[in-house]
C-alpha cells in the first residue's frame, strides 16, 4: 500500500517483468509514470485517456480499453463521451450499446500512478479536451504522424518533417513541434487558436499533407493505402478526426525496449535527417533530458518549459 497525493493505493505485482528484453519491471514503469508526471499531466489535462493494458508484458497479449475500469477508484475522475462523437445520437448509453464511453480523465500524479499499476504502459489522448455540455471540445490541437515504409526509416521521417514545418508555416503555422512516436516514426503538433471544430483541423492537415505529397511525390504519400507507402513516408493526417487518438507525450511504448514519445527540438530533427541521431529515446533518457530540457512541448500547454 502507497500514499500518492493524499489517496491510497494498492500497487500489485511489483516484480512482474513488463519488457523482458530489458528487464524493466512494473515496479520501475509506475516509477517512470511517477517522475514524468509534472511535465506530463498538463498534456493530459481534459483529455479522455485511452489506456493500453499489457498485463503480461509487452511480448503478451494487449487490449486497448475506453470505459473506466469498473475497478477505478472514485477519485479518478471521468467523463462520458458519445462512442461517435460527430454524430447527434441520443445521450446517455454505454459503450456496449454503441451510445457514451465512460472515460477516464488523468488529471493528477494519483490517477497516472493507478494506470501504471494496471500495467497501461501506453496513453492515447484525442486533439480536443473534453467539455461539461457533449463532452467533445473543439480541437486545440492539430497532428501529423509521419510513418516510414520500408525500406524508409526515420531519417526519412526527419526530412519530411522539415519540409512539413515549411509547409505549415506558410499556412500559417509556424510554431509547429516535433516528436518521435516512440515507435519508428515522427509526430508533428501544431496549437490552434482559436480552437475550432475537429472536422475543420481534419480537413486541414489534409490539404497540407496533399500539398507535400505532389511536391515530392517520391518520397510522400497522404494516401492511407497500404500498398502505396513502401519506400515512402505517410503523412497520416486522419489522426485530426475527433475520434481517432495519438500517442500523449511522454508515453511509454510497447516495443521491445521501453522507449518513449519524446518531445524534440528541430537542430535534432536536422541531425536526425542527416543521420547522425537516431532519435530513440527510452524511459531513462526521457527523465535525464526533463532535467536538463524542461518540456520541449510546453507551449502545447501553456506552462514554462523549465
Amino acid at each position: 500500500m502507497v500514499t500518492v497525493e493524499g489517496h491510497r493505493l494498492e500497487l500489485t505485482n511489483l516484480d512482474k517483468v513488463l519488457y523482458p528484453d530489458a528487464g524493466v519491471t512494473k515496479a520501475e514503469v509506475i516509477h517512470y509514470y511517477a517522475q514524468v508526471a509534472p511535465v506530463l499531466l498538463p498534456h493530459l489535462a481534459g483529455r479522455p485517456v485511452t489506456l493500453r493494458r499489457f498485463p503480461d508484458g509487452v511480448d503478451g497479449p494487449s487490449f486497448f480499453e475506453k470505459n473506466a475500469a469498473r475497478s477505478a477508484p472514485a477519485w479518478v475522475q471521468s467523463v462520458d463521451v458519445p462512442r461517435h462523437p460527430a454524430s447527434s445520437r441520443r445521450r446517455g448509453g454505454n459503450e456496449g450499446d454503441g451510445e457514451d464511453i465512460h472515460y477516464v480523465l488523468i488529471c493528477d500524479q494519483a490517477s497516472l500512478v493507478w494506470a501504471a499499476n494496471l500495467a497501461a504502459l501506453e496513453l492515447h489522448t484525442p486533439m480536443w479536451r473534453a467539455t461539461g455540455s457533449s463532452g467533445v471540445g473543439p480541437a486545440d490541437l492539430m497532428v501529423f504522424d509521419l510513418d516510414p515504409g520500408a525500406p524508409a526509416a526515420v531519417a526519412d521521417c526527419c526530412t519530411v518533417g522539415l519540409w512539413l514545418r515549411d509547409a505549415l508555416a506558410d499556412a500559417g503555422h509556424a510554431d509547429a513541434l516535433a516528436k518521435t512516436s516512440g515507435s519508428k516514426g515522427l509526430q508533428l503538433y501544431v496549437p490552434l487558436e482559436p480552437p475550432r471544430p475537429s472536422g475543420e483541423s481534419s480537413a486541414e492537415a489534409h490539404r497540407i499533407a496533399r500539398v507535400l505529397e505532389r511536391a515530392h511525390p517520391d518520397a510522400v504519400v497522404a494516401n492511407m493505402r497500404k500498398d502505396l507507402r513502401k519506400g515512402k513516408v505517410l503523412i497520416d493526417w486522419s489522426q485530426n478526426s475527433a475520434a481517432k487518438t495519438t500517442v500523449a507525450p511522454y508515453s511509454l511504448r510497447a516495443r521491445p525496449r521501453p522507449t518513449v514519445s519524446t518531445p524534440v527540438s528541430w537542430d535534432e530533427v536536422e541531425a536526425g535527417a542527416r543521420g547522425s541521431d537516431p532519435l530513440v529515446f527510452e524511459h531513462t533518457d526521457v527523465l535525464r533530458r526533463i532535467e536538463e530540457l524542461g518540456d520541449l512541448f510546453a507551449a502545447l500547454t501553456g506552462e514554462p518549459a523549465a
